[in-house]
Formats: C-alpha cells, sequence, structure tokens
C-alpha cells in the first residue's frame, strides 16, 4: 500500500466567517449529538445502532449533496467529512431542517474515519469537487493520489462504487492519469453522456451550479471497486 500520509496535512482555513448565534448553537447542540466518536474502530452498529449500509462523502461543503442523499435513502448511513466549520455548521443546518436521522459529521481529516472502519464495509464513497491544488508542486496534496485511494479500495466493498465530480480540467486529467494506473477499479463509462451528464441520483450542489455559471464544464466519474 502506499503511504497516504502525504495528504495528513489539513491546508486551508479552518474557518471561515464568524459564527451567527444561531450557527453556534448547532455547534454546541447538535455536533456533539452527531460527531462520529474519536477514538476506536468504527462500524455502522457503533454509529447507527444496526448493520445498515454505509455511505461516506469526503469533503461535504455546505452538505447539500451530503443531505440530499440521506433524505433520500433513509436506510442508508452516512458518514460526512469536512475539515471546515463553517461547511460542518452548513450541513448541520440542513439536517435539523430536514429532521435527518441517518447522519454522522466528523470535522477533519476524512482518511482518519476511514482507516478506523472495517475493510470491505462501504457501499459508496463520494469525492465531489475536491480542491484541485492546480499548481504541480502542490499534486501531493490531491486526494486523487495513490495513498488516500489505496484506503478507499480497502474500505469498499466488492462492486461498490468510488464517485467523484471536479470542474477543474487539470485535475480532471490528473484523476483520470492516476485512476488508470490502477486494477482495482473499472471505469463505468460506455459513452460520453456518462460523464458528461449528471446522473439522476447525483443531486446537484451550489458549488456545481457556480461552476456552471461560470462557464466550466463538470465531469462525473463513477468507478466499481472490482
Amino acid at each position: 500500500m502506499n503511504d497516504p500520509t502525504t495528504i495528513r496535512r489539513l491546508y486551508g482555513r479552518r474557518q471561515g466567517h464568524k459564527l451567527r448565534q444561531g450557527q453556534a448553537a448547532l455547534v454546541e447542540e447538535l455536533l456533539p449529538e452527531l460527531s462520529v466518536p474519536e477514538t476506536g474502530p468504527l462500524d455502522a452498529r457503533t454509529l447507527f445502532g444496526d448493520d445498515r449500509p454505509l455511505h461516506v462523502e469526503i469533503g461535504f461543503g455546505a452538505g447539500e449533496h451530503l443531505a440530499a442523499q440521506a433524505e433520500a435513502a433513509p436506510e442508508i448511513g452516512f458518514i460526512g467529512c469536512e475539515p471546515f466549520l463553517n461547511g460542518v455548521v452548513g450541513a448541520l443546518g440542513h439536517v435539523r431542517e430536514r429532521g435527518l436521522a441517518n447522519v454522522r459529521v466528523h470535522m477533519g481529516d476524512a482518511l482518519e474515519v476511514l482507516e478506523r472502519l472495517p475493510d470491505a464495509s462501504l457501499d459508496r464513497v463520494y469525492l465531489l469537487h475536491p480542491d484541485p491544488w492546480p499548481k504541480a508542486r502542490h499534486a501531493k496534496r490531491r486526494m486523487m493520489n495513490h495513498g488516500p485511494l489505496d484506503v478507499i479500495a480497502a474500505k469498499l466493498k466488492r462492486q461498490a462504487e468510488f464517485r467523484l465530480g471536479t470542474d477543474d480540467p487539470t485535475y480532471c486529467r490528473w484523476s483520470m492519469m492516476v485512476m488508470n494506473t490502477r486494477r482495482d477499479f473499472r471505469w463505468t463509462a460506455e459513452r460520453p453522456a456518462d460523464f458528461l451528464e449528471r446522473p439522476t441520483d447525483w443531486p446537484e450542489t451550489r458549488y456545481e451550479r457556480k461552476a456552471r455559471r461560470q462557464g466550466h464544464e463538470v465531469w462525473y466519474f463513477r468507478y466499481l471497486r472490482v
């Protein structure tokens, strides 16, 4: 296995604008209820009290996609990982507004959670619009590197799905290059529309709408663990 520690350091701001009173209350009251335990092994029973299927979203932004998926599939347990407080607050707001009981949140590095889950325990992993780190000298910071992908592959069940979305041409090319060298994932695309058109069960996010308004193409990649 390649070393996933190449992206262990979390770059960028952990918090943006100051939280309003209602947002601070979400952090104080709801986050402790939904937070992934800080230590120890993790599984569906530990997190949700039963043996339900599990999905993980790496870097959920403001939580729109996470909440939409959780609302559409209440029988699935969703683990969202996001290092930035303002994004976590956004997700908590969606959870409260929609009354979602099948979401758990980790404010930090997603690999810390993934590594504590049993191998072959996940039915799906989402990586949507990750930071592209466009400069060549920063390429090692990208989540789409063999170290993190080794961890993701180990935790996915056979025939489980890994979804990647990006609107950055450099990141798109880089990801295709990296995934093309792997034999533990199979790209499901059979025609251009399969990665140029958003699947019906892939909720749109504000980030994606903003990218389209700016004239960016968006690419949707779906890989199966083989």
